[in-house]
């Protein structure tokens, strides 16, 4: 187990360098390290981004002869402080790890998806998700942190070589126009304390492809869900099998669910992403060979991947880890925070540090947690037709009894866990 770095000392960077061409003194990432030691941690894209990182918990990764056939289509690129090692042996992978999945808005090349270039120009990261798995392979917690909270931007390497200057109260999707996908994996490694030993950045077409790829997911709402800006259209409360544009009319909908806002939109979200576990984790998804190959192809045409991320070993060797986690050990949780503040915060997104380390805390230590209640009450609430859990049967004199679960800490903060059946909160928009 490792320490959090402080964030004192994480923001001790100065703000202009002499050099612009010296690279900073950045601490490395070791592609088996977890976390690092103390010392110097568009909502179309958001979709995505959260849908690969469900993926991944779920174990869908794909297996090497079907990514093979697509590996020659990737699009790479090296974390900061990223060296280059021989690739782990599948089945090998050690320790815990930790992935980025961010999401862009960019508009070109996308089709006219989301609006056509002039709608939004420039490049943002509007998803921002990290995937923190244990050290034991028993708990993965996915953090979403929202587009527009405020936090430092490092220095970092711009796409001609010179460094950017350090911003200390920067939203968080700019950090992609500052660096690209190695700058955002740098401002949340000094953000939470993590170490990021891989990430994949993906653009809004991706979306409809895969969740083409895995067939429909059942999505619940608690009334009619009608959002005219991106079209979906829900006619009554239920259940509904969500599939292509219909799920990213869902998914990218903010002014049909809770309060309008990005938060509950994030809620909102992650009734699907929970959806999407119970159903690749109940279907015939991770044995179908035709499936994950759809899904691999959406993936990785859709996907700028990191060095360490890009190779067979390692997407089959995180596979095998993260495909016995048990639904009520994956947690989808938010960095909390909060909207209303005044200064750099105004029309932003605060966070909220003594719960955001608490939360970070139990995180480091591997230490699963449980969630005051599923949902948030004002995105997603629990759904009253969910079905009921089946009894645990008594064990035999012969059997052997599983493990009691432990009481775990509770916090007080937005999220569920993949074994939650939640349904969106609309608001008769």
């Amino acid at each position: 187990m490792s320490e959090l770095r402080p964030r004192s000392e994480l923001r001790s960077r100065s703000v202009e360098r002499t050099d612009p061409k010296k690279k900073p003194d950045v601490q490395g990432v070791a592609r088996h390290g977890r976390l690092k030691k103390p010392g110097p941690w568009g909502s179309i894209a958001k979709v995505v981004a959260a849908s690969l990182a469900v993926l991944l918990v779920s174990g869908a990764a794909v297996g090497a002869v079907a990514f093979d056939s697509i590996y020659g289509q990737r699009d790479t690129v090296a974390l900061i402080g990223e060296t280059e090692g021989p690739p782990p042996q599948i089945g090998s992978f050690e320790g815990g790890f930790n992935i980025l999945i961010a999401g862009s808005d960019t508009r070109a090349g996308q089709g006219g998806i989301g609006g056509t270039v002039e709608d939004a120009s420039g490049e943002l990261n509007d998803v921002n998700m990290i995937l923190h798995v244990a050290e034991d392979r028993q708990s993965a917690v996915a953090i979403s942190f929202p587009r527009d909270m405020v936090m430092g931007i490092p220095e970092c390497p711009s796409l001609n070589g010179d460094y950017n200057k350090y911003y200390s109260t920067e939203p968080l999707n700019t950090a992609l126009s500052y660096g690209g996908l190695p700058c955002v994996a740098l401002t949340l490694s000094e953000f939470t304390g993590l170490d990021i030993q891989f990430a994949g950045i993906i653009t809004f077409d991706g979306v409809i492809e895969m969740t083409n790829a895995i067939g429909g997911v059942d999505v619940c709402v608690d009334g009619p869900l009608v959002d005219p800006y991106t079209g979906i259209d829900l006619p009554k409360a239920g259940t509904y099998n969500l599939k292509g544009w219909k799920a990213l009319a869902f998914l990218r909908s903010r002014h049909g669910v809770g309060d309008g806002s990005d938060l509950t939109r994030i809620s909102s979200q992650q009734v699907y992403l929970s959806s999407l576990v119970r159903t690749l984790k109940s279907s015939d998804t991770l044995s179908d060979y035709k499936k994950l190959y759809n899904l691999a192809d959406a993936a990785i045409t859709n996907m700028q991947l990191s060095n360490s991320l890009a190779d067979v070993p390692t997407m089959v060797s995180i596979a095998l880890a993260l495909k016995d986690i048990p639904l009520e050990r994956v947690q989808f949780v938010q960095y909390p925070g909060g909207t209303g503040g005044t200064g750099i915060y105004s029309g932003k997104v605060q966070p909220n540090e003594y719960l955001g380390n608490q939360m970070m805390e139990l995180i480091a230590a591997d230490q699963p947690f449980s969630l005051e209640e599923a949902g948030d009450g004002v995105g997603s609430i629990a759904d009253p037709n969910a079905p009921v859990a089946e009894a645990t049967p008594e064990p035999t004199d012969s059997a052997t009894a599983a493990p009691v679960e432990e009481d775990l800490p509770v916090l007080d903060i937005r999220g569920q866990n993949a074994a939650d059946y939640t349904c969106s909160v609309t608001n008769n928009y």
